[in-house]
């Protein structure tokens, strides 16, 4: 008998937005019981989870007092405390991803070296202590305009990025350990999700196309199917998988890709849980990728990923010059569109750019819920009260 079918066991999720708050609505189709640790008292998973207990993901001791509540841990974020993680681990805590993968994917550098060590296709790529250092690089020609610079640690949601297009942008440099890729002449933005739990069975969800606000570093909305090649499709997923198999994954990992002008499918970086990219499952798919992620941490058979209807799904993000108490103008005629499904996270406080919910809007073709998906950017607003 799985321990996981029964009524005393306890699910950790280190971390409550959003994404912990999806996985909690879906944990409580099962009847699973979910803790979850994070330091904000009203944060999104507060509402899903049966318990929230306050604390910092990277303090050593919130991480290890509340691996010891719980019978497996699981996150909706990278950047945990490792030293508290492997502690729980060799004490025999179920961890899902493991906190090696974790590591790997937590340091930019240390992820694009993984790529390089294992043939992955990737940007060309170097390392740096410094801005100094990166200074030095563009003199002496070891690095040319346009380039792309990003923190190795902590970055995410376009935080720790910078695209240096030439010297005008130079005053955009961290000073900070970094690593700085070529610019991609890009056509296309790519994600593909994977699955793989601890038996080895793997399953890849269909790719998406990703369309960026590059004025915040997000993503605008996403298209599934992607308007590519059944060949790309098939590199991409292929890419997935070896990355999936090499990190010894179990759980989900959502694989960023770029399509360059030439053809060539790139790799970006990885992200070793839920991501953006796959909120759109919740309707379109027969698995979601939150009910996904419990198959593979507690081994069950994975789920069909078949598309049953093309989507596209719209960020909801904060607009420009509005802060405070969270009002979302024009919710009332979204609900009138017919395919449109919103998700609210619970976040009370809106701020310039910040996620704040999405809308999945599905169609017969994708052309279809692209038009209703113009539409509802043109009526809803994230706005302050």
């Amino acid at each position: 008998m799985s321990q996981f079918s029964t009524s005393n066991f306890k699910l950790g999720i280190i971390c409550g937005g959003q994404l912990g708050r999806m996985l909690g609505l879906a944990a409580a189709n099962w009847d699973i019981t979910t803790y979850v640790l994070d330091a904000t008292e009203n944060c999104p998973s507060s509402k899903s989870c049966d318990v929230h207990v306050l604390g910092h993901h990277m303090d050593y001791d919130a991480v290890y007092n509340f691996g010891k509540k719980v019978d497996m841990l699981t996150f909706e974020i990278e950047h945990v405390n490792m030293e508290a993680l492997r502690k729980l681990k060799s004490e025999g805590l179920k961890i899902f991803p493991d906190p090696e993968l974790l590591a790997i994917i937590q340091d930019k550098g240390i992820q694009k070296q993984f790529y390089a060590e294992h043939k992955i296709p990737t940007s060309p790529f170097d390392l740096y202590d410094s801005k100094e250092g990166i200074l030095e690089a563009l003199n002496s020609g070891q690095i040319s305009f346009p380039f792309v610079q990003k923190s190795r640690a902590a970055g995410y949601d376009g935080k720790g990025v910078a695209v240096i297009q030439s010297a005008e942008d130079l005053h955009k440099l961290m000073d900070t350990p970094s690593m700085v890729e070529d610019a991609v002449a890009i056509d296309k933005e790519l994600s593909v999700i994977v699955a793989r739990n601890e038996r080895g069975e793997t399953k890849c969800y269909p790719i998406v196309d990703m369309v960026f606000n590059h004025e915040a570093n997000l993503v605008d909305y996403l298209l599934c199917p992607a308007d590519v090649s059944q060949n790309i499709e098939l590199q991409c997923q292929e890419i997935a998988l070896k990355i999936a198999e090499q990190l010894d994954l179990v759980g989900l990992l959502a694989v960023e890709l770029f399509l360059d002008k030439k053809g060539n499918v790139l790799v970006n970086e990885c992200a070793p849980r839920t991501h953006n990219s796959g909120h759109h499952t919740i309707e379109s798919n027969y698995t979601s990728q939150f009910e996904q992620q419990l198959r593979a941490i507690m081994n069950y058979p994975l789920g069909d990923t078949t598309i049953k209807t093309p989507a596209v799904m719209v960020n909801l993000i904060g607009e420009d010059h509005y802060k405070g108490p969270v009002y979302y103008e024009g919710f009332e005629e979204v609900l009138r569109i017919s395919g449109a499904h919103p998700h609210i996270y619970g976040k009370r406080e809106t701020k310039p750019f910040r996620k704040m919910g999405h809308i999945t809007v599905l169609g017969s073709t994708v052309e279809e819920a692209v038009s209703k998906a113009k539409m509802i950017k043109k009526t809803i607003k994230v706005i302050s009260t």
